[in-house]
């Protein structure tokens, strides 16, 4: 089939999924703001998708830079680490405009970051633009959230959050075959600049067609991260995003490497197998919120967790042609799994007032360790030992 469908076939899926989900579960009342909903997973999705694309463009990153596995790794600990920085600094930004504001400048600074990522010479200057992709990112999340409770009935919260957390499952799933792309029609950087701009737009679409969010965010203060911090309920939710960020995005940052590298696999078809591997994971998303429905998010979080460290474990520990692809499916849809239940968790333990900077705290610890310290110590626990090791 000609690859040059492959474009088409990812804005009817995203399209598709997206209409049928938001028919499917979305109460039939103004209080469900579809297109709100829908800006904000488009935003959403540009904004994770430039934060893993490189993924699967490393081994011909890694190639053309000459990188180590470790170095190689480390990229995404540049991502993270500006990750962490937006996330605490966004009550500053977003006390300082509002929250729709501050989400047109994060997708479109997302975007700027990412032609500077293209233009890079250097492996210091694709650090520094990494960083600032990361940090732009970052401004996203606790205004996002801010802005979906806000405009949604609490009681159609869980519905929210399970739409909303459609955008990075089908980034996982789109990544791989956009970069495919990437590298058939233009190069790993003409591919990156691409994104840059279509998130650029996305921000000036959103600045003058977005609803709601004219609230602004409260500055974090000594006195508000203390109070987060006495909570117990944050320290466990701190806990359950490390897992849910590191079995998810830290694993699928190196998942090529170790597909590539380790496996055998051709670099297409192991590409084509990740984004597959995520699909299954959408269909899991939706069934995961009956089972949260009937259990509870307590009881639901437990068996979730159990669940992803049980394949998790599998998938480093049993390797082969016919196993590593049926692990890597069931590892995939798990993980899908966790966020929706934790983030739903986060709206309702955290009083409104301190809603974005509690996510914020949540969040940027989670994706230091899960998202930047996994993916570095996988790399490096490859060159010495291998990539199933960590």
């Amino acid at each position: 089939m000609d690859k040059s469908q492959h474009p088409r076939k990812k804005s009817y899926l995203f399209i598709l999924a997206f209409y049928m989900i938001s028919v499917m579960t979305s109460p039939k009342d103004s209080s469900f703001p579809l297109m709100l909903l829908f800006l904000l997973v488009v935003i959403f999705y540009l904004n994770f998708v430039a934060r893993v694309v490189l993924a699967p463009l490393l081994p011909v990153i890694e190639r053309e830079l000459n990188l180590s596995h470790g170095q190689a790794g480390s990229l995404f600990f540049f991502i993270a680490a500006g990750y962490g920085i937006g996330l605490l600094i966004s009550g500053f930004v977003s006390a300082f405009l509002n929250h729709r504001r501050t989400i047109t400048l994060s997708i479109m600074m997302v975007g700027v970051a990412m032609l500077a990522v293209s233009r890079a010479t250097s492996i210091t200057g694709v650090h520094g633009a990494l960083m600032l992709a990361g940090i732009s990112a970052g401004f996203y999340l606790p205004s996002g959230i801010a802005v979906l409770t806000e405009s949604v009935r609490k009681e159609h919260w869980g519905k929210a959050m399970a739409i909303h957390e459609l955008a990075p499952n089908l980034g996982f799933i789109t990544s791989p075959l956009l970069s495919e792309i990437f590298l058939r029609f233009l190069s790993w950087r003409g591919g990156l600049a691409l994104v840059g701009v279509v998130s650029i737009l996305m921000g000036v679409f959103f600045l003058f067609f977005g609803r709601g969010g004219k609230q602004k965010g409260e500055s974090p203060s000594f006195k508000s991260i203390r109070q987060i911090a006495q909570n117990s309920s944050f320290w466990i939710m701190t806990v359950l995003f490390i897992v849910s960020i590191g079995s998810s995005l830290g694993l699928y940052t190196m998942m090529p490497l170790f597909l590539v590298n380790e496996i055998g696999m051709d670099r297409g078809w192991a590409n084509t197998l990740i984004g597959l591997s995520r699909v299954f994971g959408i269909v899991v998303l939706f069934i995961s919120g009956m089972i949260t429905d009937r259990v509870g998010p307590k009881n639901a979080m437990t068996l979730f967790l159990a669940t992803t460290g049980v394949f998790t474990f599998l998938f480093g520990f049993l390797r082969g042609a016919l196993i590593t692809p049926i692990l890597l499916f069931f590892q995939a849809a798990s993980t899908a799994c966790l966020f929706p239940v934790g983030f739903t968790v986060m709206a309702l333990i955290f009083p409104s007032h301190l809603r974005s900077i509690g996510v914020s705290l949540v969040i940027f610890i989670g994706f230091i360790i899960g998202g930047g310290m996994i993916p570095t110590g996988i790399g490096y626990c490859a060159e010495a030992f291998s990539f199933s090791s960590g």
